[in-house]
């Protein structure tokens, strides 16, 4: 062997024995003493084990098994198992947590249905079985108010606590965790409904001819209205699209009353029924702009008032250009129906942004759109008590729609530092990152950093290396961030004593509508009387003073 060759082979030999080291160090790296297939035992391939891995160690978690050793932590969560969304994350993270911590982690699964009622009950017989309950954002005034939680800001900045990025979190989030400007809350989950359509089938020459030849106007890619949107499901419901031999959906959405259905009636309608305020400020909240619950000076509800009942008759309108079953769908039979490729369009959260990357539940990988919610081209205005109709500068009203999940603390705890450390611990960026891209979680972008630029620091690289198509993520992470930070207003959050009573009986109500029971206007004229009794009972005065606080309204103002 001459020299040259012999000096190669030797780089060569040098070479590989530096990426094996380097792969067996990987390999061999532990958190606690822990590897990566006893701290992440249940993974749907390796790759996913490795991410989760990388996630724990870059978030540097401070050793507290010194501290809280032998204790236990209880918290409870809404029932979707250990790979369901939310409750998911809880158990896939527990051994790295007990490993940090020296302490057990129980996981109380509650069905979503009966959470409130189960954790309510147990703080008003005594029983304070939960340190940490995972919340949805419309239960806090409650817990708030009746004293059953506490607040968490006495924790932030210590040292021994995992560190998270609270400038991070998106602002409209961030003020559903606090009560009066104190933070009750981490953050976990960030809820906004977005609009979902088959980018390829809309942008195909041979449909757009189609389309236009039908309709007389051009294919809208994304529809930016809720018109646009209707136009294009009426054309494609009952054609077979995707090439299967059966008529295919125009939309899918999950109606069944009790499976989350009446959110999609929220997110449409608040273009139809609220105004932006004249001058600088188009948000401000005046007695007839940027409200959408009730009154803000004497609490009537508006539910009933002509903008929501339009909007509940458009939304039957939509409902009818896709499967006579969305009425009995609850929100998986839904997102599922469109993954799998049968709906031209959806409207939800951002699961389904991410669950289209996964084979396993999605045949449309690669053939996303996505955008903000439609805007209306029709709405009411209260205070001129008229109709408005404009095509060309379509009322755009964004939203903070669903659960936004997210942990509160027991004011009974015995283990508030234990407690705080697994709030903290699941907010750190690397693990909340590692939770939002991928879709199993159910945790969807509530911070900059799972954003793009100029929103965010996120790159599309970050998804790809967690099995995204580039193009999908694109059009989902753009769409779901201009969600939050592109509409002149939003839909205020309904944060008062009462919400989920209020809540449930809109369900109900929209539920008989829906399926022909009542007229929209005789459901939503059920659902104020219901509203004003229920706000009776509980005490008008001090419901008004909450709601006005709580949406940002002063009495003459």
């Amino acid at each position: 062997m001459n020299r040259r060759l012999f000096t190669f082979v030797l780089v060569l030999s040098a070479l590989f024995t530096l990426l094996s080291l380097t792969t067996v160090l990987a390999q061999d790296q532990t958190f606690m003493g822990k590897t990566a297939e006893e701290l992440f035992p249940e993974v749907a391939n390796d790759q996913e084990r490795s991410s989760a891995m990388e996630a724990l160690l870059a978030a540097n978690l401070p050793d507290a098994t010194g501290r809280f050793a032998g204790q236990t932590l209880t918290v409870s969560v809404q029932q979707a198992g250990a790979r369901g969304g939310i409750s998911g994350p809880y158990y896939f993270w527990r051994p790295a947590f007990e490993a940090a911590t020296g302490a057990t982690l129980e996981i109380v699964e509650i069905p979503q249905a009966q959470y409130f009622t189960t954790t309510s009950t147990d703080f008003l017989t005594g029983q304070n079985s939960y340190d940490v309950m995972n919340i949805g954002a419309w239960f806090l005034s409650d817990y708030v108010v009746n004293g059953w939680i506490q607040p968490v800001e006495q924790f932030f900045d210590q040292e021994g606590f995992p560190e998270w990025d609270r400038d991070a979190v998106f602002p409209s989030l961030a003020n559903l965790m606090k009560w009066e400007d104190q933070w009750y809350g981490v953050l976990n989950d960030g809820d906004a409904q977005m609009l979902y359509y088959r980018k390829d089938i809309l942008t195909d020459p041979k449909w757009q001819e189609e389309f236009q030849a039908e309709t007389g106007m051009e294919m809208p890619v994304p529809p930016k209205t809720w018109q646009e949107l209707l136009a294009v499901t009426r054309f494609f419901n009952g054609k077979d699209w995707n090439g299967d031999g059966d008529p295919d959906d125009g939309i899918s959405l999950h109606l069944r009353t009790g499976g989350q259905g009446m959110f999609h009636f929220m997110s449409l309608s608040a273009p139809f029924a609220i105004t932006p305020a004249e001058g600088d400020d188009p948000g401000k909240v005046t007695k007839y702009d940027n409200v959408y619950w009730f009154d803000p000076d004497d609490l009537t509800p508006l539910i009933n008032q002509p903008g929501h009942v339009a909007a509940l008759e458009f939304l039957k309108e939509l409902a009818a250009t896709g499967s006579e079953a969305q009425f009995g769908w609850e929100l998986g039979e839904a997102w599922n129906n469109f993954l799998n490729g049968n709906a031209i369009a959806t409207f939800s959260w951002g699961d389904v942004g991410s669950l289209a990357q996964d084979p396993s539940r999605s045949i449309i990988q690669g053939k996303l759109g996505g955008a903000r919610i439609p805007c209306s081209e029709r709405w009411y205005d209260r205070e001129t008590g008229e109709f408005v109709e404009d095509s060309e500068n379509p009322n755009c009203v964004g939203n903070t729609t669903g659960g936004s999940w997210f942990p509160v603390m027991s004011a009974f705890t015995d283990t508030p530092e234990l407690a705080y450390y697994f709030m903290a611990m699941h907010a750190a960026k690397p693990i909340n990152f590692w939770n939002v891209v991928y879709g199993w979680t159910g945790v969807d972008p509530g911070a900059t950093y799972t954003l793009f630029p100029p929103m965010g620091t996120a790159t599309v690289e970050d998804y790809v290396n967690a099995g995204y198509n580039a193009d999908d993520a694109q059009e989902y992470i753009t769409g779901y961030g201009e969600n939050f930070f592109s509409h002149p207003i939003y839909q205020t959050y309904l944060r008062i004593p009462g919400t989920v009573t209020f809540w449930e009986i809109l369900d109900t109500r929209l539920g008989q509508a829906m399926i022909g029971e009542s007229t929209p206007q005789e459901a939503l004229d059920l659902v104020a009387q219901e509203w004003e009794n229920t706000n009776n009972d509980l005490g008008r005065e001090e419901q008004l003073q909450i709601y006005q606080t709580g949406i940002g309204y002063t009495p003459g103002g």
